[in-house]
This record gives C-alpha cells, structure tokens and sequence, in this order.
C-alpha cells in the first residue's frame, strides 16, 4: 500500500471493552471532535479491523474497536495488524483501554486502574513485526500519559477511587481459575486482564508512548465473592460514556509539538543479533 493512502496522525487510542458498547466518538456529543473517515487497510498480517479517523481539537486520531479482536483472526494477528497500520501512520501517542479483574483487597468495582507495570503470563510472547530491535522494558508504561490519564480521571470522576500497580495479562479467551488467581497474586499482581500484552511492546517497537485506563469490572476469582454475569454486562453497557469522555479530554491535553520528556523512545535499541 502506497504510504499516501494512510493518513498522518501523532495520536491513536485503542478502544477495549469499556467504550465497546458505545459508538466511539460520536455518541459523546463532545466539542471539538469531528469524524473524518473509517476504512480498513491490507497488511502482511492481514486485513486489518476498521479504524476510524477523527479530529479532537484539530489533532487527527486513529481509532477502532476492541483491540482489533473478531472472529476468524486471531489475536496475535489482530494486535500486529493494528500496530503495523499505527507505524505506518505515524502514531507516537497511544491510549488505550479495558475491563480487568480485581485481584488486590482495596480494588472495587467501577474503580479506574492505571498500570504502571506488568507480568505478561500470556502465550502471546512471539509477536512483533520486525526483528530489528531490543526493547527495553524497564518503564514499560509511559508515566507522562498515565499522569494525563489520571488528572483527567479524577478531575471528571472525583468520587471514584484511581488505583496504580500492576497488571498480570493472561490469555484469554476464558477467565481464569482460582489457583491462578492465587499464583498471580503470589508474583505481585494487583489486576488481571488480557490485552495489555502484546500491546506494550509493539508500541515501543514502534517508538512510541503508550498508557491505558482500565475499568474494575469485576473481582478475580477467589478474590471475593463470585460475580455475576448480569452485573459484568450492565458495567459494560453503562460505563461507555464516561471512559469514552476520559479519552477525550486526555487526547486534548495532549499538544501536537508536544515533547517527549519520558524515556519512552529511548527504551528501543538496535538488536545484538547479526
């Protein structure tokens, strides 16, 4: 595909569980935020998901739905898709967001959580678009977007409790066992969920800044009482709204010269590997 045919962006968000019952952004009714276009695009992946292409405040951003998961693709495939699609337009900034389970005492639900780590228990090591590099983990969450993230959580939502810490990723696409719960718990995992990787490498792959939001949806298993599936749905289809306004008046905040005062880029070095 000719490089004409994507459009430049600097910001994308990654839409999860969260905003997947709404139509992300226009049932906002938000200020300054336009749609422009949606399509789909040809990678070496695949077809990728649709993405939708809007302005915030004149800024253009690339979005789609739940983390590029359908039937037919799997899930590897779904992330490299997006990421290759994001590369090729650009992208430097990115949101995103979900649904994930409680595993520590002080989390409940409807309760934001903003990672600032991970332990990647998935099976989804091997996924990356080119072998080119060596990234460097060691502040695997961009800490100027999840303060953006927090301050606008707060500022919008002042009665919810905003938690940091870690978030165990697991494969999906069931839930997982109160053994593992209880493993995951030992490891230090204060969260479980299942899209934070691979996500968090192919942007730094792609050299860029990446941050989530993720809803307290329900309590991991054993960690509290069992949860219903009537209550697991309501949190999906009544929490759009506010996620999706939390998206966006993070993306305003951010400037389109805005400079990169994490260390971010500067974690993807060169491959060792000749």
């Amino acid at each position: 595909m000719n490089k004409k045919d994507f459009p430049h962006v600097n910001l994308a968000f990654i839409g999860g569980s969260s905003t997947y019952a709404i139509n992300f952004p226009e049932d906002l009714k938000l200020s300054g935020v336009k749609v422009l276009s949606k399509k789909t695009f040809s990678t070496p992946f695949g077809e990728s998901p649709e993405f939708k292409l809007f302005e915030v405040n004149g800024q253009s951003v690339l979005t789609l739905k739940m983390h590029g998961w359908r039937p037919g693709v799997s899930r590897a495939d779904a992330s490299k898709q997006i990421f290759w699609v994001l590369k090729k337009a650009g992208a430097k900034t990115i949101l995103a967001e979900g649904g994930v389970g409680a595993i520590r005492e002080d989390l409940a639900l409807r309760d934001f959580f903003i990672p600032d780590d991970y332990i990647d228990l998935s099976l989804r090591k091997d996924v990356y678009l080119t072998d080119k590099y060596l990234l460097i983990m060691r502040d695997p969450m961009c800490p100027d977007l999840a303060k953006i993230l927090s301050k606008t959580s707060t500022r919008l939502f002042p009665e919810r409790h905003i938690a940091h810490g870690v978030y165990a990723v697991t494969d999906g696409r069931h839930f997982e066992s109160r053994a593992e719960v209880r493993m995951i718990a030992s490891f230090g995992g204060d969260v479980v969920g299942q899209s934070l990787c691979p996500e968090v490498y192919l942007a730094r792959e792609i050299g860029a800044c990446y941050a989530g939001l993720y809803l307290i949806v329900n309590r991991a298993e054993g960690a509290g009482p069992d949860w219903s599936h009537k209550e697991l749905k309501g949190l999906f289809y009544q929490e759009g709204m506010g996620v999706g306004e939390i998206i966006i008046e993070s993306l305003k905040q951010i400037k389109p010269d805005r400079k990169r005062v994490c260390r971010c880029s500067k974690l993807r070095k060169k491959t060792l590997l000749k």
